[in-house]
């Protein structure tokens, strides 16, 4: 089952990269953000699920950089 959900969140990481590289979204777009903060929550979720730390740690820190950045855009501010 963690399987399922851990390649959902990647899915959605890889998505939003393909999506940027194409053109589609640019990096700042919140759509792009959002996209990772997900992503980066599903995957963490399901690497904490099989008790894979390395990608936790990975994952979790991407969920936190996306949403960092998803907030500055937002207020102008560093949160």
């Amino acid at each position: 089952m963690m399987e399922i959900v851990g390649s959902v969140g990647v899915a959605i990481l890889l998505g939003a990269f393909f999506a940027n590289l194409v053109g589609w979204l640019a990096a700042d777009q919140k759509l792009y953000l959002i996209l990772n903060a997900l992503g980066a929550a599903i995957a963490a979720y399901a690497s904490w699920g099989i008790g894979f730390m390395p990608f936790v740690v990975l994952e979790a820190t991407w969920c936190v950089v996306a949403v960092a950045s998803l907030i500055r855009q937002m207020t102008g501010k560093v949160p």
